[in-house]
């Protein structure tokens, strides 16, 4: 099988799936493809993708690659690092899939193609060795928790002076995690009744908007947001480091746009959650949230501490959107009765029509409400 398409190349896969058009080659540098930046991958329609990383590392089980296989989207892995350098953005490459090579200008790099059969055996042997990685995981969390946990847990935190209202409201937290999507379709109804405030996590904000749903805050390092959802007129909250920098404010100013800054450790998740928690919100509801030691070794975290203490402080706010659908019911709206009488009325009179002999019984009613209504109108 031959495969040809326009190259496009980004170190960074988040910033790479804004560019792709369906059709193109994606050269990537992602060691562990994990299964939300696979899926992005899968929507823009690519005809192959091209890692110059290895896809399974061996070190934790992930499916990016069987997922993207799974949608019928070859992976090949490039066994010289040099490749990403080597082939150049724009220019048009051929895949060969069958003799293993990719070839542009002249140039032929020799590339690995990825079976399902092989993957799942590279995760097969990376659950086997899944133990030592937790144990690495649990120990810097644990380092983080002496060092920071106090200060998290008792120090006051400064809000920026948001303009939306979030205190006394239900605020939901968006983020571009596993089954953000399938989550956000179960709540349409809890959001159509209880209008809570609308927060995207960075990706989460175009997640919001590819369901019809326009984000009041966006909070984030700002690198993995399309500008559309930018530009939507959300209030931005730009996650910030401890000490102040806030390197994605850069991005904010290039669109001319302003932004609060908000300067707190922990993932941009974390900070949106504190954020609605100190602002006073009633409930905190979250989708596609990091929760599995894997989640947080497919994001490239050596330790979930922040996002422990965090949950920790505001977990009697917190809900999951799974639970939300679950617990959530809409009950019985006049819409719903009138639909049932409209129903009825409509299945009514078609049975009348049909049947002659409930005509000869239903005509001296009809005439006689008639005749009661011209009385009634009458005098």
């Amino acid at each position: 099988m031959v495969i040809t398409g326009i190259l496009k190349k980004d170190r960074r896969t988040k910033n790479l799936v804004r560019r792709l058009r369906q059709g193109d080659i994606a050269l990537i540098a992602h060691a562990d493809l994990d299964p939300v930046a696979a899926e992005a991958l899968v929507q823009t329609g690519v005809a192959a993708v091209i890692n110059t990383q290895p896809t399974l590392t061996g070190r934790f089980p992930t499916t990016g690659a069987l997922l993207l296989l799974q949608h019928n989207t070859p992976i090949v892995e490039a066994n010289d690092p040099k490749v990403f350098d080597e082939l150049c953005e724009g220019r048009t490459v051929v895949l060969d899939l069958e003799q293993g090579t990719v070839r542009q200008d002249g140039k032929v790099f020799p590339i690995l193609v990825l079976t399902e059969a092989e993957v799942r055996r590279r995760i097969k042997e990376a659950e086997r060795g899944l133990t030592e990685a937790i144990e690495d995981f649990v120990e810097n969390t644990l380092t983080y928790l002496r060092q920071e946990g106090k200060r998290l847990l008792a120090s006051p935190i400064p809000l920026p002076p948001l303009k939306t209202r979030i205190a006394n409201r239900h605020a939901l937290i968006v983020v571009r995690g596993h089954h953000y999507r399938e989550d956000l379709l179960t709540i349409r109804s809890y959001i159509r009744d209880k209008k809570p405030v609308l927060i995207g996590v960075d990706g989460g904000a175009d997640a919001l908007l590819e369901l019809g749903y326009k984000p009041d805050i966006i909070v984030g390092d700002m690198d993995s947001v399309s500008e559309e959802a930018l530009l939507c007129g959300a209030e931005l909250v730009v996650h910030a480091y401890p000490n102040g920098r806030a390197p994605g404010t850069e991005r904010v100013k290039q669109l001319g746009l302003t932004a609060h800054i908000f300067p707190i450790g922990g993932t941009s998740e974390d900070a949106a959650m504190l954020l609605a928690y100190e602002a006073g919100a009633e409930l905190i509801v979250v989708v596609g949230s990091h929760s599995s030691v894997v989640e947080f070794l497919e994001k490239g975290r050596k330790g979930m501490a922040s996002t422990f203490l965090t949950r920790l402080k505001v977990g009697h706010k917190l809900v999951d959107a799974k639970g939300v659908s679950a617990l959530y019911t809409t009950g019985i709206r006049w819409w719903h009765i009138f639909l049932l009488f409209l129903f009825g009325a409509l299945v009514s009179s078609w049975l009348i029509r049909l049947s002659p002999t409930l005509q000869i019984y239903l005509r001296p009613l009809w005439l006689w409400l008639q005749t009661s209504l011209e009385h009634l109108f009458m005098g």
